[in-house]
């Protein structure tokens, strides 16, 4: 049973997405997607922390043709709690919130986030209405949960222990180009 990092996890997700669109939340979750494979169906945000949750509800159900993954931070949602209420409510088959949960704040220092000190984010998912809330702890979790999500009807909400660090790379600070690319990718209806 090998730690989990977000690193990793972002390149298992890489390996495995076929048509699927993906936003990567503020900081660390932005940077690993973008170190584990750029494509045009991948959103980079720089900026509104927390609101990643609520972007991706907004996509899913203004797209129900397209798989959406949301790659989110622990302290980002810890801002914005009521997106998942509101994602249960709405029930959108094709949306897979993935939270990175490092316990940590990690651009402004790492300073200790509630998860740190007990709070559980998937029984927070759950008792918000979310049917497949889970939280994993090492790789072959998140891989076995992975497969599941990109398969199974959602919403799902899977909550990823992973060991604090840095991420890997950052995508050049462009964010309308990678806008206008998204949108293009994944074409006006």
């Amino acid at each position: 049973m090998s730690k989990l990092s977000r690193a990793q996890g972002s390149t298992l997700l890489y390996g495995k997405l076929q048509d699927e669109v993906v936003l990567g939340g503020i900081g660390g979750p932005t940077y690993d997607l973008y170190g584990a494979g750029d494509r045009n169906r991948n959103l980079y945000t720089w900026g509104s922390m927390g609101m990643i949750s609520s972007m991706g509800l907004g996509l899913a159900l203004a797209r129900p043709d397209l798989r959406v993954i949301v790659l989110d931070g622990d302290g980002a949602l810890l801002m914005n709690l009521g997106s998942l209420a509101t994602i249960a409510r709405k029930a959108p088959p094709n949306l897979v919130h993935i939270v990175w949960d490092d316990e940590a704040y990690e651009t402004t220092g790492r300073q200790p986030t509630h998860t740190a000190s007990g709070t559980d984010l998937a029984a927070i998912a759950a008792g918000a209405g979310i049917r497949q809330a889970l939280t994993v702890t090492d790789t072959a979790g998140f891989s076995a949960a992975l497969d599941r999500a990109l398969q199974a009807r959602g919403p799902w909400f899977i909550a990823a222990k992973v060991i604090q660090e840095k991420g890997t790379a950052r995508p050049p600070r462009d964010p309308l180009f990678f806008k206008y690319r998204f949108i293009q990718a994944i074409g006006v209806r």
